[in-house]
């Protein structure tokens, strides 16, 4: 279970929120909804340590994670807007590439996790293929399956479907409804209402349900 309380943040003089409370229940699918700039993804930047905030608290399961610092938050995986796969490397590569950087995983695990993920997601026999010769839904499901190589507690994403067409936006509910069914906790930032509604357990209005 995700649980905020109080979270505050501010650029200067320009109040974002203030006041942010939600809890996240596990398995849940969570639309967070709103029009741009208004706030989400320095929400979302929050929740995954990229960012800081002025003042709040945020629990995931039985762990406080500081608000107020940058940190590592293996516990929330973040899928971003523009994907941030390598270039350089294969579909195979960059999901693989973080458990033996990070935790120390031996290559040939893996590799071998990283290709149970990616035939669980669609992506069989695409392991072998750059990112350039992905289609925009591929590209997506590829930096799902990075992020879930990792393990984390909560799956959070960033406009998944901003730079997708109607069919690839599809593939991508699928995706999430498939993870849901695994009992994945997901958050997603979206401005798409469609898209939200049809995903969503619940719905979190970030223009009417925050305080600036």
């Amino acid at each position: 279970m995700l649980t905020i309380e109080n979270l505050q943040k501010t650029y200067g003089d320009n109040v974002v929120f203030k006041n942010l409370n939600l809890t996240v229940n596990d398995g849940e699918v969570l639309s967070v909804v709103g029009p741009s700039g208004i706030g989400k993804t320095t929400f979302l930047k929050i929740l995954t340590g990229l960012e800081t905030a002025d003042g709040g608290r945020l629990q995931v399961g039985d762990r406080e994670l500081a608000v107020t610092n940058l940190r590592q938050s293996p516990e929330i995986g973040v899928i971003f807007q523009d994907f941030n796969l390598f270039p350089q490397y294969t579909v195979l590569e960059n999901v693989a590439l973080a458990p033996q950087m990070v935790n120390g995983v031996a290559r040939k695990q893996a590799e071998a996790e990283a290709l149970d993920l990616l035939d669980s997601l669609g992506m069989a026999g695409k392991e072998t293929l750059y990112p350039y010769q992905l289609s925009g839904g591929q590209k997506q499901r590829v930096a799902i399956a990075r992020a879930l190589a990792m393990n984390p507690q909560i799956l959070a994403y960033d406009e998944p479907t901003s730079a997708l067409d109607e069919f690839s936006t599809q593939q991508v509910v699928q995706v999430v409804q498939t993870l849901k069914q695994r009992g994945v906790t997901q958050i997603v930032i979206t401005h798409d209402l469609p898209f939200a509604q049809q995903i969503a357990d619940r719905t979190f209005d970030f223009k009417t349900e925050v305080e600036r």
